[in-house]
């Protein structure tokens, strides 16, 4: 992909984001209002307004296609590889996408145990694959906007994703160069 390209796709997929988040608060704001979520869903702890999803989904957006470009840039200039970034990008997004909205969706009909145990996955997960980057936390804060809002998801994501930057940056590394001074 060109820097034309990815300029192209940066507005496509910011626009798609701010009309989708726009749609969902005009919708909720014409069936009884723009909801609000306590933190951990305890009405005695501050709510969080879904309003911030319109200033949190377009800047996720936005810095996933940088660094998405940044990766495919610092690549040499063979096709192969750079079809083959652009392949496990949809698939971090797509995927994290996916999870996302069978947790919010099982949260929001009460099982709760579901969405605990694919959190709980997504950690176990994470420390083995990079689920640091931006367009899985994208992914993952866009499916969950329409049942929990943009704020909490993000933290908990933020969180996972922390643990999982932490494994492949620190301990994978580590664990490699014991591996390798062993004799053999």
């Amino acid at each position: 992909m060109t820097e034309k390209k990815f300029k192209a796709l940066k507005y496509y997929v910011i626009a798609v984001t701010v009309f989708f988040v726009a749609g969902h608060l005009l919708w909720e704001h014409l069936n009884g209002g723009v909801i609000s979520h306590n933190l951990l869903h305890r009405s005695d702890y501050p709510a969080i307004s879904n309003w911030w999803g319109l200033l949190i989904l377009p800047f996720l957006a936005w810095l996933s296609i940088v660094r998405i470009e940044k990766r495919v840039t610092l690549q040499p200039g063979e096709a192969p590889v750079r079809a083959k970034i652009l392949r496990v990008v949809l698939i971090g997004f797509f995927g994290m996408l996916v999870l996302s909205l069978v947790q919010s969706l099982s949260f929001s009909i009460g099982y709760e145990n579901v969405a605990i145990y694919l959190s709980l996955g997504l950690v176990v997960v994470g420390l083995f694959l990079p689920i640091y980057r931006a367009e899985c936390i994208f992914g993952y804060v866009f499916g969950s906007i329409v049942f929990t809002g943009a704020v909490i998801p993000l933290i908990g994501i933020l969180v996972i994703t922390g643990i999982s930057w932490f494994s492949h940056v620190c301990i994978k590394p580590l664990v490699f160069r014991v591996i390798k001074a062993q004799p053999q």
